[in-house]
């Protein structure tokens, strides 16, 4: 029997080993299946169709396969706006595309420079003679501002625009702390410093108000006149200051009113917007849903224009990403790892560029990250090529301690940057285990011993170290500032404090030298590493990473960010606010992570023009994908 019961045993884990080998194998297919890039070979003649379902972002981050199958939510389709840009610009020269078909009623927004600079492309494509036609239930802030370079936008009869503008609400708990008996231990240089304050005040300082007040006020500027030189006709101070007026005058109907204030030139579904086209560019003949039209879509018309790329001159200008909070690990690409970076640019040594050209899109993150990613642009430095750094959205605190190698630096009027201060914040428990019974007692030889000590509170010792480290921190910063802009300590000073300043006002400063996009950063390392336009190829340092994304692209043709959420103007401001819960997590999430001393700018992360709005949930507030986090670290 015992022999028997062995042999039972062995046939048992022969079967569960080779239904695990096959359960693996067809994940393999089905991931390789499924991440295949789209053939170019699929281009029709007609119009592009640009289905804007999700946020336009500097950088998109690869999905984790795994923990987006355990999921129960699609993930948010995000697109980088240099390829975004790429396809207009291309669709603008080529005989195939007559039109350009641009549905924003999934469209979830991007920050304010990447939307200038496809406003910019759509503008371009206006100029080529070729017809532009938007169509949304729901316009935001975002939608309208690409809508507005349209010659038509639609709006659904059950939709409209709702102009929010800039600006809302922060959350902060130092009520709840203390209710809780928490002690946030926080440790900070620089009068404007306000990503602490959440943890230590109930409201907004003076000082922190002022900074938010003035940038949000350059922000809507910068809005308002982007969509008026596009609509001179719109009527933005009526839909913004009078909104119950304008819309009873229009018998509340918010579609009416849209028209009426010229942020819309027709009422109509998207069938009917697509007869609009259908009668331009062709009906389709592969289809005969109602409403369809002759169309190529954006993932394969991208992989053709990407598939036309001739990579053939010996003189080349390398391109590296810096985007979203820099860590110190292997993050990204879509947030910036240190480590990661660093390697890029290291075996990008043995490429021989001419140039070097750093786009950063951050509001920094840590202080050792930060400067690892510094010292590696260094090393090409050392190399004697140029520098340029080119600022996106924001490139704040870490993100502006990256671009201080540069030998110009380029930003626009949107962009956020400065914030030259550090922090550290760091909980200890030492009142909730007493309200509950729970004491402490040990031996130390030191007053540094168990130190920092979360149950029994930070000792005087412990408190000076953490203190040190961060004015040690922020001299350094001082100094990287002063030597880079060629000033004095004290000025640098002046101009750090924690102060978040506006592309504008950072170029008065002499924080920025020039405005200018990413194009006009690489056109300036080509003038100065004398190579002649048409001479020279860009090369995208680490745009060829593997990605499981398109399986994800597959999957929201049946449940995509439309079909998930509601798509009027009711649930546009819902999702909002969802949003903001949303924030309770990350915001904890920070406060508990050992993260170190940080250079971060938390203006930049609020403000509404420079991140975009929040889609459906997604994988990480799935309990699953929880466990498999736990179960993959």
């Amino acid at each position: 029997m015992a022999f028997a019961r062995k042999v039972w045993k062995f046939l048992v884990a022969v079967k569960d080993g080779l239904a695990l080998l096959f359960l693996l194998l067809f994940f393999m297919m089905l991931f390789a299946l499924l991440s295949a890039r789209p053939n170019p070979g699929v281009v029709r003649d007609g119009a592009l169709l640009l289905d804007l379902d999700g946020v336009v972002v500097e950088e998109v981050a690869p999905i984790d396969p795994f923990a987006a199958l355990l999921s129960n939510t699609v993930p948010t389709r995000e697109y980088a706006a240099r390829e975004l840009v790429a396809a207009i610009d291309a669709a603008a020269s080529d005989e195939r595309i007559e039109a350009l078909a641009l549905d924003l009623t999934g469209f979830l927004g991007g920050g304010a420079v990447n939307l200038q600079e496809v406003s910019e492309a759509l503008d371009r494509f206006r100029a080529s003679d070729k017809p532009i036609y938007s169509y949304a239930v729901a316009y935001s802030d975002s939608s309208v501002l690409l809508a507005a370079h349209s010659d038509e936008i639609w709006v659904d009869p059950l939709g409209g625009v709702a102009i929010t503008g800039p600006g809302g609400e922060n959350l902060y708990y130092a009520n709840a702390l203390e209710r809780f008996n928490v002690t946030a231990n926080v440790y900070r240089v620089g009068t404007y410093k306000s990503a602490v304050e959440p943890w230590t005040e109930t409201g907004m300082s003076p000082e922190a108000r002022e900074n938010m007040a003035q940038l949000l006020a350059t922000i809507w500027e910068e809005w308002r006149a982007n969509v008026q030189q596009a609509r001179p006709d719109a009527d933005i101070d009526l839909v913004t200051s009078d909104v119950a007026g304008w819309l009873a005058a229009s018998n509340n109907d918010i579609a009416e009113a849209s028209l009426a204030a010229g942020l819309a030139d027709r009422i109509g579904t998207r069938v009917e917007w697509g007869e609009r086209i259908a009668q331009v560019v062709g009906e389709d003949r592969w289809n005969d849903d109602p409403g369809s039209f002759a169309a190529t879509e954006y993932d394969p018309w991208l992989a053709d224009v990407n598939g036309g790329i001739d990579l053939g001159n010996d003189n080349k200008i390398g391109v590296v990403t810096i985007a979203g909070v820099i860590s110190d690990g292997e993050a990204g690409p879509g947030s910036a790892g240190a480590e990661r970076i660093a390697n890029l640019l290291d075996n990008a040594l043995d490429e021989g560029f001419d140039a070097l050209v750093v786009r950063v899109n951050s509001p920094g993150g840590t202080v050792t990250g930060s400067e690892t990613i510094r010292r590696a642009i260094l090393r090409h430095k050392d190399a004697g090529i140029p520098i340029a750094v080119s600022m996106g959205n924001y490139a704040a605190s870490g993100g502006y301690w990256v671009a201080t190698p540069a030998d110009r630096i380029f930003a626009e009027p949107q962009t956020l940057t400065g914030s030259i201060g550090v922090f550290v914040v760091v909980p200890s428990f030492e009142g909730v285990l007493s309200d509950y019974g729970v004491s402490t007692d040990g031996v130390r030889t030191t007053g540094l011993s168990g130190q920092p000590d979360l149950f029994d509170g930070f000792s005087p010792e412990v408190d000076s170290v953490l203190q040190a480290g961060v004015e040690s921190s922020y001299s350094r910063f001082l100094g990287l500032v002063a030597e880079a802009r060629g000033i004095s300590l004290e000025r640098a000073d002046e101009l750090g404090q924690g102060r978040v300043w506006d592309g504008g006002a950072a170029r008065q400063l002499g924080l920025v030298d020039q405005f200018g996009d990413l194009q006009a950063a690489i056109a300036w390392a080509a003038e100065r590493a004398e190579l002649a336009e048409g001479d020279y190829d860009v090369t995208y340092l680490g745009a060829n990473a593997p990605s499981y994304d398109s399986i994800f692209a597959q999957l929201r043709a049946g449940g995509n960010a439309k079909e998930q959420t509601g798509r009027d103007v009711t649930s546009m401001f819902t999702r909002r606010e969802m949003a903001r819960l949303g924030r309770i997590t990350e915001d904890l999430d920070q406060l508990m992570g050992a993260q170190g001393i940080q250079a971060r700018c938390l203006e930049c992360t609020i403000l509404p023009s420079a991140t975009p709005a929040a889609g459906p949930p997604r994988a990480a507030d799935n309990w699953l994908f929880a466990l498999a986090q736990l179960w993959r670290d």
